[in-house]
């Protein structure tokens, strides 16, 4: 990061930052699913437009949450306390297990 603006911890490299790059690429596992998954919308037609729309609402809310979840780890790094963000880690599950549910529902019917 360029910008000037203070951590609350000094060393870059810490968990705070491995952490925020791997909820990245989940983020990112989830967007080009969701550019597979409108690849078979010729195929199985619009039901399947329930799958870009969970994967991409899981990649949005991840989005949407990161700045928070990020700043959480870097202060519990500073305080020496952190805590797993064990609701997130549950509800990116969850939306695995609809996707792939989804998808075989999909997939059998259509």
């Amino acid at each position: 990061m360029a910008s000037g603006a203070p951590r609350p911890h000094g060393d870059p490299g810490l968990q705070p930052e491995r952490t925020a790059l791997a909820w990245g690429r989940t983020m990112l596992a989830l967007v080009t699913a969701s550019a597979f998954f409108l690849r078979w919308l010729p195929t199985y037609g619009p039901p399947i437009l329930m799958l870009p729309a969970v994967s991409g609402g899981a990649a949005l809310a991840i989005y949407l949450t990161q700045r928070r979840r990020y700043r959480a780890r870097s202060h519990g790094l500073a305080g020496e306390s952190i805590e797993a963000d064990l609701s997130a880690v549950l509800w990116t599950a969850f939306a695995g297990v609809v996707l792939g549910a989804l998808g075989v529902v999909v997939v059998v019917t259509g």
